[in-house]
């Protein structure tokens, strides 16, 4: 009796297991078309037009959930702001906010998640982290000049840190834009074989 109710609810635990992992895979695979789009269309492509021209998708990584992490997240209320480097003689002044604590590859890693100064006071923006990144697929699989993570404050002491949505800068796609470069604390020594790969300009 109590093995055949212990046998149900592994059953049932696996199938929301399963459930909640198709479901992240749908909201993947939909902001992965959704950038698609976003390149394809000519009224909101970075694109330069004659890549434009021959754009069919971007190129990712296969969706991986390992890549998918809980981190823990501190707060760094102290740090002092800074101008953030870029690719142009552009200088944004950025402010570390935290720091992602989390495990990858049997790796104990950190990340810094940053800031801007000039907006954050904006509406909409009120939440928003920065999080750009290198890592060792840089120039070697992915983009080298790194690639960028969304993020947004969270309300307890953990953060979802989903690298199979990591892109590459714009300036990876047209030399009109200006992009951050990835400060050296957040070189993480691993392959991170997610989100979007090397550009390959047509």
């Amino acid at each position: 009796m109590y093995l055949r109710i212990l046998l149900v609810l592994c059953c049932f635990g696996s199938s929301l297991l399963a459930q909640n992992d198709a479901a992240i895979i749908s909201e993947i695979e939909n902001y992965r078309n959704s950038e698609n789009e976003r390149f394809s269309n000519p009224e909101t492509t970075i694109l330069e037009p004659k890549d434009l021209k021959l754009f069919d998708s971007l190129d990712f990584y296969p969706i991986n959930l390992k890549y998918r992490v809980t981190a823990r997240f501190v707060r760094t209320p102290d740090e002092v702001p800074f101008l953030m480097r870029t690719t142009t003689s552009r200088l944004p002044e950025y402010v570390k906010y935290g720091e992602a604590h989390f495990q990858l590859e049997g790796k104990e890693l950190v990340l810094s998640l940053y800031q801007n100064t000039g907006s954050k006071n904006e509406e909409g923006d009120e939440d928003y982290l920065f999080l750009p990144l290198t890592d060792l697929t840089s120039g070697d699989g992915s983009y080298g000049g790194g690639r960028f993570l969304d993020a947004h404050i969270p309300k307890g002491d953990t953060i979802v840190l989903d690298f199979n949505k990591l892109y590459n800068p714009y300036c990876a796609y047209n030399k009109l834009y200006s992009c951050p470069i990835p400060p050296q604390e957040n070189d993480l020594q691993v392959r991170i074989e997610a989100g979007i790969k090397d550009v390959k300009h047509l």
